[in-house]
């Protein structure tokens, strides 16, 4: 039994995984391929590397605000592999492992991969949307949530996505180059034989 991503969006990722427990055979394998999307906020590109500390800082705390606040509203945790482990171990499940994904997104000039190009097909699309992670409204719902301020959600917003205008200009000219990076895991447990103890 497995799932990629899903449990990031379940207000109860234990229940979900107490499923996949519940179909799988015994002595059967469960998978999950969860992120922490929060280590997003310090890999850095060929631009934002020199940002000023208090900028990096302010979008940091932007994106771990609203994940807190996103989890609090029950509407998922989009760093839960870190957790699910624990979760594995907590339900049961035996040889718990761990594997960092090495998958990456990199867009390196000349851009011209079919992935590469939808990439920036997307990103164009987020920037006509008004989007960063989430919407502005769902960024600011979840930062409140999150124990933020309403007084300071403009100028947070802003620093997270006022170096759109940077990176569309390093790319116009083929200078911009991302790794495309973030941390993510496998954790695979084995369910027990029927009758183990």
């Amino acid at each position: 039994m497995t799932c990629q991503t899903v449990l990031i969006h379940t207000p109860d990722p234990g229940v979900a995984i107490d499923e996949m427990i519940r179909v799988a055979r015994p002595g059967g394998l469960v998978l999950a391929a969860e992120p922490n999307n929060v280590a997003s906020a310090l890999i850095f590109d060929s631009l934002n590397f020199h940002d000023a500390v208090d900028e990096v800082i302010a979008r940091v705390r932007l994106q771990l605000t609203c994940e807190r606040g996103k989890a609090a509203l029950r509407e998922g945790n989009n760093s839960i592999g870190d957790l699910v482990p624990g979760l594995f171990v907590a339900r049961g499940l035996r040889d718990v492992a761990v594997y960092l994904n090495d998958k990456t997104n990199p867009l390196l000039p000349p851009y011209e991969t079919p992935e590469q190009r939808a990439m920036l097909e997307e990103r164009t699309d987020l920037n006509d949307r008004d989007f960063w992670i989430w919407s502005r409204a769902d960024t600011r719902r979840y930062f409140l949530a999150g124990g933020g301020r309403d007084t300071e959600f403009d100028a947070l917003w802003s620093i997270a996505v006022g170096g759109s205008e940077k990176v569309d200009k390093a790319i116009a000219a083929r200078t911009y180059a991302g790794v495309g990076a973030g941390i993510g895991y496998l954790i695979a447990g084995r369910k027990p034989e029927a009758g183990a103890a």
